[in-house]
């Protein structure tokens, strides 16, 4: 699921920022461009949808493994959540409790547009951590947004599952016929639809898994960069070993796979590309530029179901930020979600001097959407960077915001804008992952609902 809940691992919080600090913020001289908000909707935090009759009794409630301890509890709303984003020392909780009665149609973590008001969402993993979300099933789901009156309606879900066994490893449901996929066996952050035929990023491996139309699993397609494997801690292979680079052998850091992933317009080309750099063994260190780190975007042939071995290198504005998404424009241009992990909530609402529960300590700061430019990469791989939208700052003239603070400006102001779609050559939508019920970016001591915002930026679509 969301990245922050990761560098809280105790695991791993120590090495990773040591290693991540190696460089200050870089300043960047792209072309900042207008968004307009064109329409609102969400969708509830509260929200639910029944498993399958077939799934069993473990999915009747989700949640259930996400105590400190890992210890079961069964007691629906029990468990009181905290955000993420809050200082330690001033908690901000929020009103939904674990575990929940059915399974939470939460965390966004892509999006596509089916037309100007219908999309497919991709849910995330469950609550953040292969561990905690065995009870959570994998979703996709069709939602109609009303932008007249803001809401998102859910018209149906689609439960992911495994029934002809080509997942390589064992999952959570082995011994059953539907062997219906949890957060336990992938975590989904990416999704492409073509033709008969659904791709998911995941980051666990990091693999591509294909599914047909009915959510059923054709392949789980493992990770080649350069030539060679690239695998996370939680790779099946490594057995989820710590996350501490150089002693153990992987390189692609635990939460840091295949967030974001683009296709070509024509369909024969996925773009899935990694949401933080890969650990360099060589070098001992992540992959960077003069101190300034780097990701990849990778190409996939979708006829031939392999990697071309062609990369580009994407670089960070500041080596905390991470990639959230990326959906192709055309064939040589992307638009790329770069954020920061740790921020949240309005500026309006931030706490001045002494930080407490009641305001926010960090609010949301840099969550942008960036056009880039790949047919024109340098002769080292490295994209340009052409322009960019700010989502903590979109015209509202119309005042077309449903929820938020009434304004002649919108503001996007989650933990995590997890998922971007093109709509026309107008209009793009973003949506939020709420990692439920971990964020409290819109209201403070609520949790976040999953919102889609649509918005207009035709100069950054066009820009050049």
């Amino acid at each position: 699921m969301l990245t922050h809940r990761h560098l809280r691992d105790a695991l791993c919080a120590t090495a990773v920022l040591a290693l991540l600090s190696a460089a200050p913020a870089c300043a960047d001289d792209a072309t900042r461009f207008p968004a307009t908000l064109a329409g609102h909707a969400a969708l509830s935090a509260t929200t639910l949808v029944q498993a399958p009759a077939d799934a069993g009794p473990l999915f009747a409630t989700a949640g259930k493994f996400t105590a400190p301890d890992r210890k079961r509890v069964e007691a629906v709303g029990s468990l009181i959540a905290t955000s993420f984003a809050a200082d330690p020392k001033a908690p901000r909780q929020t009103e939904i409790g674990l575990p929940v009665a059915g399974q939470a149609v939460q965390g966004f973590s892509a999006v596509v547009p089916q037309g100007k008001d219908v999309f497919l969402t991709l849910t995330d993993n469950g609550f953040g951590s292969k561990v905690n979300s065995v009870d959570a099933l994998l979703m996709v789901h069709r939602v109609k947004a009303d932008w007249a009156t803001g809401a998102l309606n859910r018209e149906n879900t689609l439960f992911l599952r495994d029934p002809n066994k080509k997942v390589p490893f064992a999952i959570v449901n082995e011994n059953t016929t539907s062997r219906y996929l949890t957060g336990a066996d992938f975590d989904p952050e990416s999704l492409v639809v073509q033709n008969d035929r659904l791709f998911i990023g995941d980051e666990f491996g990091p693999y591509i898994l294909e599914l047909d139309r009915d959510g059923v699993v054709l392949a789980a397609h493992e990770t080649l960069v350069d030539g060679k494997p690239a695998r996370s801690p939680d790779h099946y292979r490594n057995g989820g070993l710590p996350n501490i680079p150089g002693t153990v052998s992987f390189e692609v850091r635990r939460s840091r796979g295949f967030e974001p992933m683009g296709v070509s317009p024509d369909g024969q080309t996925l773009y899935p590309a990694l949401e933080g750099p890969l650990w360099n063994a060589e070098a001992k260190g992540f992959e960077n530029k003069d101190g300034r780190l780097y990701t990849r975007v990778l190409e996939f042939d979708v006829e031939k179901r392999a990697y071309t071995g062609r990369s580009w290198k994407y670089l960070l504005e500041d080596n905390a930020n991470v990639v959230a998404d990326l959906a192709m424009i055309d064939a040589g241009s992307a638009l790329v979600i770069e954020r920061d992990d740790t921020t949240e909530g309005a500026k309006s609402q931030a706490c001045k001097g002494e930080i407490k529960p009641d305001c926010f300590n960090a609010p949301a700061n840099f969550k942008r959407i960036y056009k880039i430019d790949i047919a024109g990469a340098d002769a080292d791989g490295f994209v340009r960077k052409i322009g960019y939208i700010d989502l903590t700052d979109i015209a509202d003239p119309d005042h077309k915001a449903r929820i938020g603070e009434s304004s002649d400006r919108f503001v996007m102001p989650h933990l995590g804008p997890e998922g971007v779609g093109i709509v026309d050559a107008e209009h793009i939508v973003v949506v939020n992952d709420n990692n439920l019920p971990y964020s409290t970016g819109r209201t403070i001591g609520k949790a976040d609902g999953d919102e889609i915002a649509l918005l207009k930026v035709g100069e950054l679509l066009r820009a050049r």
